[in-house]
């Protein structure tokens, strides 16, 4: 059991989505210290900028969040980018950490790692059993690496890292971009953006028939200073919220959200991506108590509400300047 009041923290991705929420829960528990390195300061995939975080910041415990991601299309785009720049970030930041004498070192996954074809809910014993879905592997496998180098630390120097599987989160905070974007704020800005220049449609990716589960960010965010403080194992374990809903349904949840009112339209000729994702979370509540908390409309209608503000924000910002 970790003792926050004499840690040191490094959050790595700590100004992005996740990361600002990590670092909500962590002042929580008041450590004694947080840094989060900005990639101007710190370009972590270059060894020497790890080097030099680790000398200025000298932490106990590095939480590393930070990663090249986007949705399938960003995938699409630029796998060998997503491929590079997370297998770097992470073989090498873990590499040093454990040079270093950093006491624990936190990884997180994502579910992107998982065969393409897994039993519904996915067990983390079945990570290994084929390929991740093909539009999203390069990523999903660079940050698998971490959980193998992580075992593999622990196995020959007993270094104290964990891996955690977060599955898709959402809420407040997120990109809404829609090239770069995952998919609920993709589908939010889509169908506010709709509703307030009257168009009669929208257009959406694939057919609607997969299915994806959904985890709030502060929920996320919990989990993983949960097992920052209480797990002491190298097995994979995965983050999720145990509610599993189809693509064709979230967006019709969204439209009453939003108030789009007009007809959808699937574009098959897009990907669906991987079937289905449910994860199994009983190992996460088994090893350090966490259950997700926050209901799924809910979560979705803070979300929503919360980037009504920041659309109508920036609107009165760009007309304040005219």
């Amino acid at each position: 059991m970790i003792h926050w009041h004499n840690q040191r923290v490094v959050v790595t991705g700590g100004a992005g989505f996740l990361g600002r929420h990590v670092v909500a829960a962590l002042q929580r528990r008041d450590p004694a210290d947080i840094f989060v390195p900005l990639r101007e300061s710190y370009d972590l995939r270059r060894q020497e900028a790890i080097l030099d975080l680790l000398h200025d910041t000298r932490p106990t415990m590095v939480i590393h969040l930070a990663a090249s991601v986007g949705g399938i299309g960003a995938n699409r785009a630029h796998p060998a980018e997503f491929f590079y720049d997370n297998l770097m970030m992470g073989a090498q930041l873990l590499h040093e950490s454990w040079r270093a004498g950093v006491d624990k070192f936190v990884a997180i996954g994502t579910v992107c790692a998982y065969p393409k074809v897994t039993p519904i809910p996915f067990r983390e014993e079945d990570l290994w059993n084929g390929y991740p879905e093909e539009t999203n592997a390069p990523y999903g496998l660079a940050k698998k690496m971490l959980l193998v180098q992580s075992q593999a630390y622990r196995e020959q120097y007993g270094y104290n890292s964990i891996f955690l599987l977060p599955v898709n989160l959402y809420g407040p905070g997120d990109s809404f971009d829609l090239e770069a974007s995952h998919v609920i704020p993709a589908l939010i800005r889509k169908c506010l953006e709709a509703t307030e220049r009257g168009d009669d449609e929208i257009v959406a990716w694939g057919d609607g028939s997969p299915t994806r589960e959904f985890l709030y960010v502060e929920d996320a965010a919990e989990g993983i200073v949960l097992a920052a403080e209480r797990l002491n194992d190298s097995e994979p374990v995965n983050l999720g919220s145990g509610f599993e809903i189809s693509i064709r349904d979230l967006l019709t949840t969204i439209a009453r959200h939003t108030g789009f009112t007009g007809r959808i339209v699937w574009d098959t000729s897009k990907p669906n991506g991987q079937p289905r994702r449910a994860l199994n979370t009983d190992r996460a509540f088994e090893r350090f108590g966490f259950r997700a908390t926050t209901d799924f409309d809910e979560g979705l209608r803070q979300t929503v509400a919360w980037y009504r503000r920041t659309l109508h924000a920036g609107e009165a910002a760009v007309a304040a300047t005219r």
